[in-house]
């Protein structure tokens, strides 16, 4: 005979699950296009009410087990409050939580966490195509944080965001990564910081150009991880400012920064590696090179602080 569940007792329950679950979905009036005032219960509803056009969708603070897919236009996805608004544990198409392929998109404040997919390349941002923008934003505990196709006439700015705890190699599609971006014609990330990961690299990049300045990569609380950063193809652009902790728990610890290991879709001479600093967690003895290049570039490399154990460059 099934139990009979008080109602005031369902209801005191229900009063102290976590916000993600008493917040079930739909959540009316949630999601509102600025420029027209237009509210909607999900953000696949916004999404599909500004269409072609361009437009800002502010999101109210709360956390949403929901995702969306973008085919068309430039939409700015805006929480109301930076850091209030977070994206948990569902994925559309099998993707991300945010499946991104018209025109443009700019993120600003928004949390992606906990998304996983059967491939093992679950994403807080999967990008098939068009511009894209993100400020202020945390990819934490998921598989991949960002994850992009190829666009060789886009281009992609990251600012002022972390990435935690993402990444893995134990999935049949190979690795996943903290920022996994295809052949995008330039990547800047700036201000931005790294941390905790869980297998792959924290930045692998095929971009033409790239720009990668006064980010922080701390690979103390890493597990199995790889390179801080991996630039598979070849790249140009200035790598500067940055500071780097190689930790402990390594994959692969031969080197901070890879350069051409994989291809050579794009020069890389005149690329810049400047003024950054490396070193190990404290306590650790080991050997590794700053900068393993695959590519024979004349690479420019100056005002770089580097400890004991980590020679500046190599060739392989």
């Amino acid at each position: 005979m099934p139990k009979i569940v008080p109602r005031a007792f369902a209801l005191a329950v229900a009063l102290a699950l976590p916000l993600a679950v008493v917040q079930a979905q739909p959540v009316p009036d949630a999601f509102t296009i600025a420029e027209t005032g237009q509210r909607f219960a999900t953000l696949q509803e916004a999404v599909n009410a500004v269409g072609n056009a361009r437009a800002t969708i502010r999101i109210a603070p709360g956390t949403y087990r929901q995702c969306a897919v973008q085919e068309q236009g430039v939409i700015i996805y805006e929480a109301a409050e930076p850091g209030s608004v977070t994206f948990m544990a569902r994925a559309c198409e099998g993707k991300a939580a945010f499946v991104l392929r018209g025109i443009g998109a700019e993120i600003r404040g928004i949390t992606f966490s906990n998304i996983k997919v059967p491939d093992g390349n679950g994403a807080g941002i999967r990008l098939e195509k068009g511009a894209l923008n993100v400020a202020h934003a945390r990819f934490q505990n998921s598989e991949q944080g960002i994850l992009t196709a190829d666009d060789p006439s886009s281009r992609i700015f990251i600012i002022r965001s972390t990435f935690s705890g993402l990444g893995t190699c134990e999935n049949s599609a190979g690795c996943a990564h903290s920022i996994y971006i295809g052949n995008y014609g330039s990547l800047t990330v700036r201000e931005s910081r790294f941390e905790r990961g869980m297998g792959g690299h924290y930045v692998k990049a095929r971009s033409a150009e790239v720009v990668i300045e006064g980010n922080s990569f701390d690979d103390a609380n890493g597990r199995a991880t790889n390179y801080m950063i991996d630039l598979p193809a070849g790249s140009i652009g200035r790598i500067a400012g940055n500071w780097f902790v190689q930790g402990a728990d390594k994959e692969n610890h031969s080197a901070f920064i890879a350069l051409g290991a994989e291809d050579l879709l794009h020069s890389s001479d005149g690329l810049r590696v400047e003024n950054n600093e490396a070193r190990f967690v404290p306590g650790l003895t080991r050997s590794s090179v700053f900068l393993a290049d695959w590519t024979a570039s004349r690479v420019v490399m100056q005002g770089n602080r580097i400890a004991a154990g980590i020679k500046q460059y190599e060739t392989r």
